[in-house]
Parts: structure tokens; C-alpha cells; sequence
């Protein structure tokens, strides 16, 4: 069984629609496949969760629908030429603190909505062709980059599992990339890996909501 590969079908029917003209609906599909890429760090931890509050905690990230880098995908917008969603994100963010870009196209390509004193947007108008194929390209590349399986996982408990989140994470990394290129399962990028490990310290209790933070 193979996981996490919601994202190239959803990836797989940007590009149809895309292809298609339906250039708003593509958009909001990349963005979706973006979000499900994104989930990966999440199904690590869900392996190695040693009690209910840090199960609960994994459980919470896996199903938080965000883009990783999403900075990164408003700077390749305004590269290409689609800078205007960019734009919009400087205009909305004053309404609505919390919505990145990432966030935005995806509320612009499925829904009407009022912005900034009175501006009214529609996803026809507001996504256009030059932003979506933007958009697919990058949903494209991210599923290009690594298919998760269940064989990975395993490799990842036994070998980084006995140091997870201490001093000794980043050699038991090193480990484990080792392991994976040895299997054909692909190179790791080590640095990538770690920086997308949320510490312990930043787990909330997901009962209370309170802020209070456990560590390792």
C-alpha cells in the first residue's frame, strides 16, 4: 500500500482542467495537492507518537489543511507574472490576519467574495491563466519529488524512532537516508527533513487549547 498520493490525483486533474480552460477550478486543485504534498512530516510523527497527547497532536497537523512555503509559492507568482494574487494577499490581510497566499488563491478560485472596501472578485476574473498553470507546474514538481511508502516508514521508526527529537535526531537522519538510497527508495534531503519536524515544544494540548507546551 502506498501513501499519501492524494496529491498527484489531485495534481493529475489540475492538469486535465487546466488543459481545459477551467483555469480557476485547476487552481484551486493544485492548491489542494499542495496541502496533501505538505502532510508528510505528519505521517513521520504519527509513527513515532509515544502517548495520546502527541498522537492527538499528529493526528491535528495531518489534517490541518496549509501549504509548506508558501512565501515560496507567492515569490514564484509574482516571478511569472501573476503577481496580482500577491496583491490581493497584502489587501486581505488585513481582514483576515491568518490567510496566506496559498490560502487566498484557494478561497479566490472557488468562491465569490467582497475584499478590501466594497471590491467585489469572482474565480473566473480573479484566476487567470498565467496563475494557474503557475500553480499546476508547482503542484506537479512536489509530487515529482517523492512517493511515501509504507517500507519508508518503517525505516524511519527503526532508525530514527530511538532518538526521535533529541541531540542525536540529526545522525539518526544521516541513518536513515543512508538506508532509504541503499533500498531505491530515494535520496532524503536531510536538511529538509529535520526543518520540517515540528519540536515538542511547539505541541499544544489538543483538549484544553490552553497554550500549555510539553517537552521532550
Amino acid at each position: 500500500m502506498r501513501l499519501c498520493v492524494t496529491h498527484s490525483r489531485l495534481a493529475t486533474d489540475a492538469r486535465i482542467l487546466l488543459d481545459a480552460r477551467r483555469y480557476a477550478s485547476a487552481a484551486a486543485l493544485a492548491v489542494l495537492s499542495m496541502e496533501e504534498s505538505g502532510k508528510i512530516p505528519a505521517l513521520r510523527s504519527l509513527s513515532l507518537a509515544r502517548t495520546p497527547i502527541e498522537l492527538a497532536s499528529a493526528w491535528g497537523e495531518y489534517r490541518r489543511h496549509r501549504v509548506k512555503n508558501a512565501g515560496w509559492i507567492a515569490s514564484e507568482l509574482a516571478a511569472k507574472g501573476a503577481g496580482h494574487l500577491t496583491g490581493f494577499a497584502d489587501a486581505v490581510s488585513r481582514e483576515r490576519e491568518h490567510m496566506d497566499v496559498a490560502d487566498l488563491t484557494k478561497h479566490l478560485s472557488l468562491y465569490t467574495d467582497c475584499y478590501n472596501k466594497g471590491h467585489w472578485s469572482e474565480p473566473p476574473v480573479a484566476i487567470d491563466g498565467n496563475a494557474s498553470t503557475v500553480l499546476v507546474h508547482i503542484a506537479e514538481a512536489s509530487c515529482a519529488k517523492h512517493e511515501v511508502t509504507e517500507r519508508e516508514i518503517d525505516l524511519w521508526v527503526e532508525y530514527v524512532g530511538p532518538t526521535w527529537r533529541s541531540n542525536q535526531m540529526p545522525e539518526a537522519l544521516l541513518r536513515w537516508a543512508q538506508a532509504m538510497e541503499k533500498e531505491g527508495l530515494g535520496t532524503p534531503d536531510v536538511n529538509e527533513v529535520e526543518k520540517s519536524t515540528v519540536p515538542m515544544t511547539e505541541y499544544e494540548d489538543p483538549i484544553m487549547g490552553t497554550g500549555k507546551k510539553y517537552k521532550h
